[in-house]
């Protein structure tokens, strides 16, 4: 994509990897953008049933690169200010986070070193996060006087208590994966976080594209529906699957004992 993100291909996996290792993968105005502009181009991709997003060097991310403020008020300014929706609901700093949860396809994250600020809350844009035993992390913005604005609040206020989301936001304080990991903001720790992440995804791409589609399609559009609607929601996508080629394919694969052959989303 980019000098700052680039995507490899493994089978039906997309690796995106944030690449600017020698400055802690920091989020200057280069970064966020070819971060959301990978996850656009993977959005179109059929061929891709999973990605995983991690980061070079010594850590995921360090967060928002400090001395690009200016660059990035410039740019503020000069497109139409923060409340300017530039990227459908969103402006392009909470777009870094919220592309993952509207990926067609699930995000697997896979977490070392650290996640501070900005790049906490882009980890929580992903459907699942593997953090290495020693990850830490922070919810940094309070240290520089701002708030967390990148579409975190919307996804970890579904993962945790807010009481302890309030206590790590008002504190800035910095947290281990252990603690992540209890209060429900990563999935699972893993001495290798990037293999482990690969495994997750490799499962997931042997399975029906069209199911895991719609699966995700399920959890994202019932969030916060009443009971009724989410029936009628699952009713839905579940009449989508039934008798599809890839869902009898699925079936026969099963009965015959043999690896699937699934055919990519039209």
């Amino acid at each position: 994509m980019s000098e700052r993100v680039t995507i490899t291909q493994e089978g039906h996996i997309a690796f995106v990897r944030l690449s600017r290792p020698e400055k802690r993968n920091a989020l200057d105005l280069a970064m966020l953008e070819a971060i959301s502009d990978a996850g656009i181009s993977l959005a179109a991709r059929n061929d891709i049933r999973a990605v995983v997003l991690h980061g070079e060097g010594p850590a995921f991310s360090a967060g928002l690169d400090l001395n690009e403020m200016p660059k990035l008020a410039q740019y503020v300014a000069q497109n139409g200010g923060i409340m300017h929706r530039s990227h459908g609901n969103a402006n392009l700093f909470q777009h870094v986070t919220t592309v993952w949860r509207d990926l067609p396809q699930p995000v697997i994250c896979a977490l070392h070193g650290y996640a501070f600020g900005g790049a906490f809350q882009i980890m929580l844009g992903a459907d699942m996060r593997i953090a290495a035993p020693d990850c830490q992390f922070s919810i940094m913005e309070g240290r520089w006087g701002l708030i967390p604005d990148m579409g975190g609040i919307a996804q970890m206020r579904r993962l945790a208590r807010e009481d302890v989301l309030r206590r790590l936001t008002y504190s800035a304080e910095k947290f281990a994966a252990c603690d992540a990991l209890t209060w429900g903001l990563v999935t699972e720790i893993a001495d290798d976080p990037l293999a482990r992440a690969a495994e997750i995804a490799r499962d997931i791409a042997d399975k029906s594209p069209d199911a895991v589609r719609a699966a995700k399609e399920l959890f994202n559009r019932t969030e916060l529906t009443s009971k009724a609607d989410t029936l009628l929601i699952e009713s839905e996508l579940q009449g989508r699957l039934i008798g599809t080629p890839n869902q009898m394919e699925a079936v026969m694969a099963g009965l015959q004992k043999r690896t699937a052959d699934f055919k990519d989303p039209d």
